[in-house]
């Protein structure tokens, strides 16, 4: 490694950037200098995009990893990387699980082809999440995958640790539970420090500094990775009922020592309620309709169901009630893929509001579960459903910190700083943050308006309050007008300014009347109007073309936030 406090990371199967995140939270040293994501069989590159967008394009690969020239990828310190584990994702029953052999378990070896083809110049240090169930699959014969990455690594220099850690027991928001290992070569500065495994695994190794635990009375198991690697896929366990591999432990030369943990914990604790936004805040899509709220009921509760197997069979199908709502004032479920839409589902999240109303959880709200930055997955062109896949693919960025911030002491004997720290705080209010925008050169959204027009009622309506003084000036009947919002850092950022389509300007004491097409929606300032002013403060900035008008005006519940953000045929119905 370089003399200077620098780590050079590559960051492989990177989704949006979740090891990024947690790194750069744990010290400025980690500098990633090339990732790659690509998702197959899928023309819209979701997770790129964002990823991008984020970080930028200098050193992004956004092409399937098996393509990749060794070559192409700079030497580096540190290989990080959530490897796919579709195959055996608890979202899937263990007799289906593929196991290592699966369709995507195979890219496994696409980080062993790096690391082998580095040879002496492939990185000091690893660092992998995957799903916890990865040290007891495939189903057929418990272990044998995680025993084939055990002995593929410490056949290429690494003394590798691992823990599965549910984020929850250490105080997080989300009760996720992951596979983490972390590894480095023998010559290494941190290799050196170890003396005996079972101190290194209980006390003194960069997992057992980072997430404390006690080891269960009894649980110790100890034994060596033997044969060829074709032979441990053959041989490893075969017959046995139980892994031999519990969820704290480490391998040396092919040596395993390895016991179940019991986490120590007593600090802070986060809750779901602690990080969703204010009800006036939330779109109204998310929210349930009275008739849906049944159909959600049914999908969360118990029940039994007479069902008829493939081969004829009669059986009965039961599964157990689950909270309904969802308990605020603890950890989260963990965030599937399936967590978008409006669909009902037994697995998505539904928290009930202080009104009484129930509701989904909002994109920022899944982003604040997995410890991300507000509105990461922010994109204009990534719908909401989408964004909630890309979280339910996601890992819980302050573990990642964590041991990033113990790695880090390990190597260079000295407390770590960041300038990117992950906050646990969250602002019910939040608003929104023009730095996701320092990249766009385009306007926002631009409509270009027919002459003879429908009225769409599914489209996305914005309510804006209009001041006093500018009452006058929208009272007039003209065909366009200009709507300056306030501050931008007053607009909530939960409203997808990507999605408005039109917009109806609230007057005191009058309500909404007068509907137009947002033609275009810019970055602007008060001083566009008002030079004299010389308030260049960026504003949101609506060009407007009038379409036509109610009736007579409707009294509407605008919120003390100013803007509703609606949908017009809840106006117009």
């Amino acid at each position: 490694m370089s003399n200077k406090r620098t780590i050079r990371v590559v960051e492989l199967f990177a989704g949006v950037g979740g090891f990024r995140i947690g790194l750069e939270g744990a010290s400025d040293a980690y500098e990633t200098i090339w990732n790659n994501q690509w998702e197959p069989s899928t023309r819209h590159q979701d997770a790129s995009l964002v990823y991008q967008a984020r970080f930028g394009r200098k050193g992004h690969s956004n092409k399937d990893i098996n393509l990749v020239p060794t070559t192409d990828i700079p030497d580096h310190d540190l290989l990080v990387g959530g490897f796919p584990c579709q195959d055996y994702s608890v979202a899937a029953t263990l007799s289906k699980s593929g196991g290592i052999e699966g369709k995507k378990g195979v890219l496994w070896w696409q980080i062993y082809r790096i690391l082998d083809e580095k040879g002496d110049k492939r990185p000091q240090y690893i660092f992998f999440e995957n799903v916890d169930r990865l040290v007891n699959s495939p189903a057929t014969q418990r272990g044998r995958d995680f025993a084939i990455i055990l002995a593929s690594l410490a056949d290429l220099g690494y003394i590798v640790e691992w823990r599965i850690i549910n984020a929850a027991d250490y105080g997080m928001p989300q009760r996720r539970r992951r596979t983490y290992i972390v590894g480095y070569q023998k010559n290494s500065v941190v290799a050196q420090k170890m003396e005996h495994m079972d101190d290194w695994v209980e006390y003194d190794g960069i997992m057992a500094k980072a997430f404390e635990f006690k080891a269960k009375p009894g649980t110790l198991s100890e034994f060596d990775i033997e044969g060829t690697i074709r032979e441990v896929s053959a041989n490893f366990n075969k017959e046995k009922r139980l892994s031999p591999f519990g969820n704290a432990g480490m391998i040396k030369d092919r040596h395993v020592y390895s016991v179940d943990a019991d986490p120590v914990y007593d600090g802070p604790r986060q809750t779901l309620g602690g990080n969703l936004v204010d009800e006036n805040l939330v779109p109204e899509e998310f929210f349930i309709s009275a008739e849906d709220l049944p159909k959600w009921q049914y999908e969360k509760g118990a029940k039994k169901i007479n069902r008829v197997s493939k081969e004829g069979y009669q059986y009965v199908f039961s599964e157990g009630g689950m909270a309904f709502p969802d308990y605020l004032d603890q950890p989260s479920r963990t965030i599937i893929t399936g967590e978008g839409g409006t669909a009902p589902s037994r697995f998505k999240h539904v928290v009930k509001t202080k009104s009484g109303r129930y509701r989904r959880l909002l994109p920022i709200e899944l982003e604040r579960l997995n410890m991300f930055p507000d509105n990461h997955t922010y994109h204009p062109e990534v719908t909401d459903g989408r964004r909630a896949f890309l979280m339910g693919n996601a890992l819980v960025c302050g573990i990642v910190e964590q041991i990033g911030k113990f790695l880090y002491s390990f190597i260079y004997d000295e407390a770590p700083v960041s300038s990117n720290p992950i906050f646990s705080n969250r602002d019910a209010k939040p608003m929104l943050d023009l730095g996701l925008f320092d990249d766009e050169n385009k306007v926002l959204m631009v409509n270009r308006p027919k002459k003879q027009y429908t009225l769409d009622k599914a489209k996305h309506l914005l309510i804006g309050l209009v001041k006093k003084n500018n009452e006058e000036y929208f009272l007039k009947e003209e065909p366009a007008k200009i709507y300056y919002t306030g501050k931008t850092k007053s607009f909530p950022s939960t409203v997808a300014i990507n999605k408005l389509y039109y917009f109806m300007p609230y007057i005191k004491e009058k309500g909404v009347r007068d509907l137009y097409l947002i033609r275009v929606a810019r970055i602007g300032s008060k001083a566009e109007i008002h030079p004299n002013s010389q308030d260049e403060d960026p504003r949101l900035v609506f060009e407007l073309e009038y379409l036509e008008s109610l009736p007579e005006y409707v009294m509407l519940p605008l919120t003390r936030y100013w803007f509703k953000d609606t949908l017009l045929g809840r106006i117009i119905k």
